[in-house]
Order: structure tokens, then sequence, then C-alpha cells
């Protein structure tokens, strides 16, 4: 059951691999600041800072063994993006490629490849047909195929293309009803969020420093979807406001729920609704430019790191950075780990059928606390 992620990130991908049960035993990204926090939440997953482009296959089966299941990962989407520029020149499109060339050179059993929708579009097309056809000799492959975390139970709509890949040794090629049975209804902006008002703070500690700590004290029962992500001990971090000036704050003040702030663009969150894409932004190296974040239904403030991964999907027990500005970057360039579970399940579920793997209890190791289950409201 052991899977490498390529291009890991803050570990959106892996916390699904490990929800529906398989051992992610070794992560790779190139990233030491949104890699940064990867060791404490998957202690038990070797990560390894490497420039992707310069690993083989080899390297990976040095580390790990060769009886690897599955390879996954989300390779850079930027090059590709429809709110990009979408360079030909762009380095980065060429990292689609090397994520296909380990997968040829490992063999796995499967591979799933995310990225985003853009990557469909004409002039981004022949870029993956070319990176596919170094798999297809080998594999069965289901997609591209374009699906929204959001109907996977999500409380965000965010439309990502996925490619899938099984191994014809297995005869038994996954098909995509396999996929969309796990489908289910979306949660609303206020199931992942409304729990988490009047959180109290609570002193730093030394373990985690740097990072700000809460606890939530709303009496009732939450909704089913916040329950599935609470802490046992009903702890989190990463919810400092963000000041805004009084003219901003009057500004948003002003902006009904599911409107749009005519200056800043920021969306104003329905409590009925689904929160939009939430984006990265860019790093230093590509001017740090800030993405919008939307503005919460009822106060006058942009939503906190924690609401973004309420909303995406990301336990309270998962940290980020200590900083608003790179949490947002982690969130917003992660794979949901909504519709992460639900693939990695239903490709559980088809090598269990196809008798590759056996059914049993699957570890969990990584986590503190039993694998999360997202319902409806």
């Amino acid at each position: 059951m052991k899977l490498v992620d390529l291009y890991c990130g803050c570990g959106g991908f892996s916390l699904g691999a490990h929800n529906a049960g398989f051992e992610v035993v070794a992560a790779y990204d190139n990233d030491e600041i949104l890699t940064s926090s990867f060791p404490r939440n998957f202690p038990n997953t070797k990560l390894i800072l490497k420039d992707i482009s310069t690993l083989s296959g080899r390297d990976i089966m040095n580390v790990v063994g060769n009886d690897i299941v599955g390879i996954f990962g989300g390779p850079p989407c930027q090059g590709f993006s429809e709110i990009g520029r979408r360079s030909p020149s762009d380095p980065r499109r060429e990292l689609l490629g090397h994520f296909f060339r380990i997968v040829a050179e490992v063999k796995p059993t499967f591979f799933v490849m995310e990225n985003v929708r853009g990557l469909a579009n004409p002039e981004s097309l022949p870029v993956l047909e070319r990176a596919l056809a170094l798999v297809q000799p080998d594999y069965d492959i289901l997609g591209p195929h374009i699906w929204d975390a959001a109907q996977f139970g999500a409380a965000t709509k965010r439309n990502r293309m996925f490619v899938i890949g099984t191994h014809k040794d297995l005869n038994a090629p996954l098909r995509v009803d396999g996929i969309e049975a796990q489908k289910k209804p979306a949660a609303t902006v206020k199931a992942a969020l409304a729990d988490l008002s009047n959180a109290s703070p609570l002193p730093e500690l030394p373990l985690l420093f740097g990072y700000d700590r809460w606890k939530i004290k709303r009496r009732g029962a939450p909704s089913r979807y916040a329950r599935s992500l609470q802490a046992n001990d009903k702890t989190f971090t990463g919810h400092r406001l963000t000041t805004h000036t009084q003219a901003v704050i009057n500004r948003f003040r002003s902006i009904a729920q599911g409107e749009i702030d005519p200056v800043g663009r920021h969306p104003r969150l329905e409590w009925g609704g689904q929160c939009p894409t939430l984006r990265a932004g860019t790093g230093s190296d590509k001017g740090s430019y800030q993405s919008v974040r939307p503005i919460h239904p009822e106060e006058s403030r942009v939503i906190t790191v924690r609401e973004a991964a309420r909303l995406q999907g990301f336990p309270d027990y998962h940290l980020f950075h200590p900083t608003i500005w790179h949490s947002f970057r982690m969130i917003g360039n992660s794979v949901s780990p909504i519709i992460g579970t639900a693939i990695f399940k239903a490709i559980r579920n088809h090598l269990e059928l196809a008798g590759t793997i056996s059914k049993k209890d699957y570890a969990q190791e990584f986590s503190v606390q039993e694998p999360f289950v997202v319902a409806a409201e």
C-alpha cells in the first residue's frame, strides 16, 4: 500500500491518500516554505527537498524500495492556469512531463495527476498529450476529467483536472463511474465556519513556536461537516485576523452576501453557498502578489487561515505556516483533502475488486484522530 507524493506542498493530496487507507512513504518538493509544516503533519512520511526535474525513479526506489503501489501529485499549474499568462516558454510547464517520466520509470500499480482545468485548453493540451505518451504503453488511462471538490462534499468550488492510470497488468481499467460514485452534496459555508465564531485565544506552546492557538467555545452541536474536521480537544491554529483600515471595514460592511467588493474584488461569502476557488498568490520570486481573499459572511473582514482551511476541507489539527501570507499560499496551492479522499477511496475499492489488495483495517498512523467523513449539513 506504499504511495509516493510528487510536488507535495503542504500535503492536501497526501491527507486524502492517508484517509483512504494508503501509506504515503515519501514526498518530494523543492519549496522549503510551502513544505515547512509537512513533517509535523506527516511524521511517518519521509520528506525530501529536491528539484523533481533531477529526480529519477531509481532515486525513489533506493529510498522506499521497489514495492510502490502508487505515485500521485499535482505538478505546478501556473504555466497552464486560465488566470495566468500560459506562456509556452514558462519552465514550470516542463515539470508535468517529469511527473509522467518518473511514473514510467517506477511503474507503480496506479498513478493520479492533478492540475488546473486550463491544461485541457487547446494551446496546453499538446503538453499533456506528450507527457501521457510516456505512460500509455503500460497504463489504461482515465481522463483527463474535470471534477469540482464541491461535488464530493467540500464547502468550496474548486474545479481541477485529474488523470488516473492503472497498470495494464491488472486487466481492469478504472471507469469514471467508480470515481463519481463517491460524490455527495456540497457542504455550505455555514456548515464549515459557524462553530469557529467566538473562539477563545490560547497561550502559544513552545513546541508550536509562532503559531497562534484557539479553542472552540460555541455551544450546541456543530454541523456534521465541522464535527468531522474538529480536533479532539477542539483547539486549532491559524485564526489571526487581518487588520483592515476603517475605510476598508466600512466598505466591506456595505457588501451583501454573494456580492463582490468593487475595489478589491473580494467576494463576500454566503452562509448557504460555497466558497469560490481559493487562490494561492505568488512567492517572492514571482512578485509576491497577494491572492484575493473572501469576506466573511457577517464580519467586516477577510477570512482567516483556519476558515480557509475549513472551506478547503483540512482538519483543525493540520498545521500550515505561522504567517498568514504563506499559509494562504499553502492552502491555495493544495488539493482539497475531500476530493483527494474520494479519488483514493475509489481507487482502493477498484484495486480490491481487481484482487490486487485485500480488504483489511487501514492504518492511520499519521493522524491524531479517526479519518474524517464529510457529509452535508
